[in-house]
């Protein structure tokens, strides 16, 4: 019995450490989810997973005007925000898409 109420709010911790959600302005942590974006290895505004499914938001890198929610133009100073490429225990996952970026 005590396994099954520890396995349980174990579970329940685990989920809550990736429950932030995007906001319906696209938004996560205060940062909006477009813009210019630096690549970081070390003190990142935003830990991304790159998936294949079920990801948080769909990215289209652009060359100008990221202006919509998804758009990310990637550069080397004065980003909007920076990111840090991580295997686990990311705060956002992407999905690197041609069209209709944004969230799911």
């Amino acid at each position: 019995m005590r396994f099954a109420i520890a396995a349980t709010a174990l579970a329940l911790w685990a989920g809550a450490a990736h429950a932030e959600k995007i906001g319906p302005d696209c938004t996560l942590k205060g940062l909006p989810l477009r813009g210019d974006v630096q690549v970081v290895d070390s003190f990142p505004d935003l830990k991304v997973q790159i998936v294949e499914s079920f990801p948080d938001l769909k990215v289209k890198a652009v060359e100008s005007f990221p202006d919509d929610c998804g758009e990310w133009r990637f550069v080397d100073s004065f980003p909007d925000f920076k990111i840090q490429y991580v295997d686990s225990f990311p705060d956002l996952t992407i999905r690197f898409v041609e069209s209709f970026p944004g969230l799911p």
